[in-house]
């Protein structure tokens, strides 16, 4: 039996590339992409002696968060929320403080020992995700406009 010719092998591959993904397809992808990030997630976070939902929180808090919107996020119960804290807090990761505005609202917030660590951790996400680094700028902001569209703020 004899190859196809490359223009025929070409044509092909052009062919399927012009036959756009379906919705349940591309959730597939979103699926697996998911999935591959957060088992790199969990390994990176165990390095450091974190479980997933330890890592999570700690790289959700960019600023002050209250416990119960820490819970919403994790999709998960305030009583589990708390018991995450206070082993974060007992590690030197995390503080509580009360909101200024209602003092019986407890914010959560990074120390910079748990800045260290989130920092450190994103940055071995970013050396296994390399992908993201190469590539354009164009293709980064469409990226991003793309995302937005599927999962609004």
């Amino acid at each position: 039996m004899t190859s196809p010719p490359p223009a025929a092998i070409t044509a092909a591959v052009t062919a399927a590339d012009a036959v756009a993904p379906t919705p349940a397809q591309l959730m597939d992808q979103l699926a697996q992409a998911a999935a591959a990030y957060y088992r790199n997630f969990a390994t990176v976070a165990a390095q450091r002696g974190l479980t997933l939902m330890q890592g999570k929180m700690l790289s959700l808090l960019r600023r002050p968060m209250p416990m119960r919107t820490l819970a919403e996020l994790l999709a998960c119960d305030a009583s589990n929320v708390t018991g995450i804290v206070d082993r974060l807090e007992s590690r030197g990761l995390l503080r509580r403080e009360s909101d200024p505005a209602d003092r019986r609202v407890k914010l959560v917030l990074l120390t910079a020992e748990g800045e260290r660590a989130v920092a450190q951790i994103r940055a071995e996400l970013m050396s296994e995700l390399s992908g993201l680094e190469s590539l354009e700028e164009g293709d980064r902001r469409a990226l991003q406009r793309l995302l937005g569209q599927v999962f609004p703020a």
